[in-house]
């Protein structure tokens, strides 16, 4: 079951602010995952329209799924934390789900994110990321309904969309209705790269999906019920709450970073390619303020690359790959948007790269690729282009396949 609600209070639309020390109420930590954008107008993250769903919650006892993206932007430039607000409005919230990075982001990508207490609320805060990816029934008990509210990029291998899936998968097994305040996709132009053989679905990539999947998190939710991917035949109830003055083709410019290594635009809309690196020996910029914006390793072809950086701890990699080693690579920071998962940067690394065996990491390339066959085919010599066209099939399949589940034009 779906109930979609709408947006139909007139209000300003979502300012961001030119400063990047525009801060969450009350915590001193965002200055360091606001990102200094620009833009004169946007679409309305769902969030920002309280009319819309904030009479659903009242006298409900509820959960949040939430990180630090999940935010309401005010007038002055500021932004106060969904969780906040929705205490300040007097809704019952029992505790807080976190994904991966943790409630307030600031954990490293793979690292563990604990059980504990919100400093800012005294809120009970569990862990959704380690060995509790999945809501147990312990920990919905008494609960009326859960409310979804987290940026994704629109990337497979960004695991939002995982937790999605287990948070509505634990809450059909209950009973419990999953309310989606829908989001922007700033990858959400296109569709593109290889698809998901079911053999290789880990966290990293639980659905027959391409790697760019062209869908916002609460259309996303809808195929996730539509497609019938949840354990037992389950369908959760969704209550989606849409955006106001979405398109799917407009450029969009996050407020917040979606996490400690995905710091601005550029890293943002490169991350479907760079973030092919992770299954490799490559550091893709974890360690420096060009995450996801550049790539280099010791062991690459210094005469061939002329660019290089040294990695070391900083904000979001506590202990980067090559931490403290020269790194020779290439500098992306000024790249043009590809708009389309390019492989041609991989292919150059992994040909200029003396010992092949030092290349891939072989698990963990597949899981992030999702098939076996892209590594296959960069180890037989093919080209960027050679590769794409293999992917071509299985894209007309999706885009069609997603059709039933689009709210936006």
């Amino acid at each position: 079951m779906i109930r979609l609600l709408s947006l139909k209070n007139t209000f300003l639309l979502f300012l961001f602010s030119l400063g990047a020390c525009s801060l969450f109420k009350g915590e001193s930590q965002t200055a360091e995952m606001a990102l200094n954008i620009p833009q004169a107008s946007a679409p309305v993250p769902a969030a920002q329209d309280l009319a819309a769903y904030l009479p659903r919650l009242k006298g409900k006892t509820i959960a949040v799924v939430a990180n630090q993206t999940s935010v309401l932007g005010n007038d002055n430039g500021t932004y106060t934390h969904l969780v906040d607000t929705l205490l300040d409005h007097g809704i019952s919230i029992s505790k807080v789900f976190a994904p991966e990075h943790g409630f307030r982001g600031q954990a490293d990508a793979g690292e563990t994110v604990k059980d504990g207490v919100d400093k800012q609320t005294g809120l009970s805060v569990i862990s959704l990321y380690g060995k509790n990816k999945k809501p147990s029934a312990d920990q919905l008990e008494e609960l009326d309904l859960v409310v979804f509210d987290i940026q994704d990029v629109g990337v497979r291998f960004y695991t939002y969309i995982s937790t999605l899936h287990y948070v509505m998968e634990a809450c059909a097994e209950k009973g419990i209705p999953v309310m989606v305040l829908d989001r922007p996709n700033p990858n959400g132009s296109y569709i593109d790269g290889p698809t998901l053989e079911s053999e290789h679905q880990s966290f990293l990539g639980m659905h027959p999906i391409p790697l760019v999947h062209g869908m916002t998190i609460a259309e996303y939710a809808q195929m996730i019920n539509g497609e019938g991917w949840l354990s037992d035949n389950l369908t959760c109830e969704l209550e989606i709450v849409q955006m106001k003055g979405y398109q799917r083709e407009m450029t969009y410019s996050l407020p917040i970073r979606p996490s400690p290594n995905l710091p601005n635009d550029q890293s943002i809309v490169l991350y479907p390619s760079l973030g092919l690196f992770e299954g490799t020996h490559i550091n893709a910029g974890r360690g420096t303020e060009f995450q996801f914006q550049r790539f280099g390793a010791p062991f690459l072809d210094q005469n061939h690359f002329g660019f290089s950086y040294t990695p070391q701890p900083n904000f979001g990699a506590k202990d980067p790959k090559h931490n403290g080693a020269l790194c020779y690579g290439k500098d992306l920071s000024s790249e043009p948007a590809p708009g389309k998962v390019d492989l041609q940067w991989i292919i150059e690394a992994y040909q200029n790269t003396a010992d092949k065996t030092k290349f891939f990491k072989d698990r963990s390339f597949t899981l992030h690729a999702g098939t076996e066959k892209v590594r296959e085919q960069i180890e037989k010599g093919m080209t960027a282009s050679e590769i794409r066209a293999t992917w071509k099939d299985d894209l007309e399949r999706f885009k069609e396949m997603r059709k039933a589940y689009l709210i936006y034009p």
